[in-house]
């Protein structure tokens, strides 16, 4: 956002604005009446030139701006919303008026209406927030709407986040999974994971990389291109929309690109879209943004900002109880649980690191266990390996305010493998094969030994 311009109705008006006091980046202006004194309202500057498009002009709009309309009078919204359209026809409206309703106010493509006298300076900048939001959706529909099929690409074995947002993506284009589906280079590998879109009765298709031509649209969910390895696929290199919440990356090309660090969650942002376009909100896709929310922050206790409490909130009202606990009680496998208890009869805690060598498993097992690893006393770190496949996977989790653990793991993987994720949970990969070669062995004692010195020096590394 560039810049908010507020233009009020009148000198009482103004008054009220001006004891609600300006927000960043606000510049005021009112319009004098005729029968009012000429006295400046505080804070406020005439409008130059009156409420004409030369008036607007003069004000050296740019993209980005948003403008406030302040009145109770239909004829003066109605200027007003005219005359900014005619001078800079991209930029956002928002109208705070007491009297007026929605049916009163003139067609334009990013108008909302919000009250006046019953806000306060946090509720104002709220209603701004959701015209931003409005007006993002809007420009994702306008890119998007006449795309004959478009992919909504997830991570690899998707994560609930990620799951949540392609389907709240999905309902905000009206499109139905024929002509917008959920893909992934990988399948959904973790119990919960397979549990939620079972419950939610959706599904996520797995994909080659070139199956990706039959599509003529490509929106990415949760997750950057990089994140596919150091060469992702051509197509995923440049695509039309991110939506994301990890750290920002480069080396690729998008029209649309929303990336909000400080949010805990995706599902935080899609759930801002939805409730700025007015869509509304059934109990499932709550159910699924609401678990989207509180799987990535482990129930607000992580990473968390005000735009995730605000959105929890929102969805809490919304979801389905019944469904939530279908999808939160996912069963661990015999064989994972044997696994666990071997590596749990030699466990330590060394350097702050609890470190757990798994042996063969299913993958959705390893990130079970690097969560229930951070419970033991000294531990810092918690890290879960196995062996799937060809591969060697590690989960790892830390306690929030240590060292980024996704900053970690992709030093550790560096010229080995892929991997990397959030501040307190990430992933690795390296191929058996590359373990080999650097290390020789890869018995579990070599293993333990490998990773548990990997991390204290990454952990350790200097910034």
């Amino acid at each position: 956002m560039e810049r908010r311009i507020i233009v009020c109705d009148g000198a009482e008006l103004a008054r009220l604005w001006s004891r609600i006091g300006a927000g960043e980046n606000e510049e005021l202006f009112w319009v004098p009446r005729d029968d009012e004194t000429r006295v400046r309202p505080p804070g406020f500057r005439a409008l130059p030139g009156g409420l004409s498009a030369e008036g607007i002009a003069k004000l050296d709009p740019r993209e980005g701006d948003v403008f406030g309309i302040v009145s109770e009078e239909i004829g003066f919204v109605r200027t007003a919303v005219g005359v900014i359209g005619e001078t800079v026809p991209i930029a956002p409206l928002l109208v705070l008026s007491d009297k007026l309703d929605s049916g009163d106010l003139p067609e334009h493509p990013c108008l909302r209406l919000g009250r006046l006298r019953s806000l306060i300076r946090d509720d104002f900048d709220e209603e701004f927030d959701h015209l931003e939001n409005l007006h993002r959706v809007i420009e994702i529909r306008e890119l998007l709407g006449s795309r004959e099929k478009v992919g909504i690409l997830l991570q690899p074995d998707p994560d609930p986040d990620g799951i949540a947002s392609g389907i709240a993506l999905r309902a905000l284009l009206n499109r139905k999974s024929t002509t917008a589906p959920l893909i992934s280079f990988g399948a959904v590998k973790r119990p919960e994971n397979r549990a939620m879109i079972a419950a939610l009765g959706i599904e996520v298709r797995t994909v080659a990389p070139a199956d990706l031509e039959e599509f003529d649209g490509l929106a990415l969910v949760d997750v950057q291109p990089p994140v596919f390895g150091e060469s992702p696929p051509a197509r995923v290199l440049s695509v039309d929309v991110v939506i994301d919440h990890h750290p920002e990356r480069g080396g690729y090309d998008t029209v649309i690109r929303d990336i909000r660090t400080p949010y805990g969650a995706t599902s935080t942002i899609l759930t801002e879209y939805v409730r700025a376009a007015g869509i509304e909100i059934r109990p499932r896709l709550a159910t699924a943004l609401l678990y989207g929310i509180k799987s990535d922050t482990q129930l607000l206790g992580r990473e968390t900002s005000r735009y995730d409490i605000a959105a929890f909130a929102y969805l809490h009202a919304e979801h389905s109880p019944a469904l939530l606990r279908r999808i939160e009680r996912p069963a661990l496998p015999v064989d994972g649980l044997r696994a666990l208890g071997r590596a749990l009869g030699a466990t330590r805690v060394e350097d702050g690191i609890h470190l757990l060598v798994l042996g063969r498993v299913r993958e959705d097992v390893i990130p079970q266990v690097a969560d229930l690893g951070l419970q033991a006393e000294g531990a810092e770190w918690s890290v879960a390996a196995g062996i799937v496949g060809s591969d060697l996977v590690f989960s790892v989790r830390n306690v929030g305010y240590v060292r980024a653990a996704g900053e970690v793991v992709r030093a550790i993987v560096e010229g080995l493998g892929v991997g990397g994720g959030h501040r307190s949970m990430a992933k690795g990969i390296i191929p058996m094969k590359a373990f080999r070669e650097m290390f020789g062995k890869a018995d579990r004692p070599a293993i333990h030994k490998a990773l548990h010195d990997a991390f204290v020096a990454a952990i350790h590394q200097p910034t």
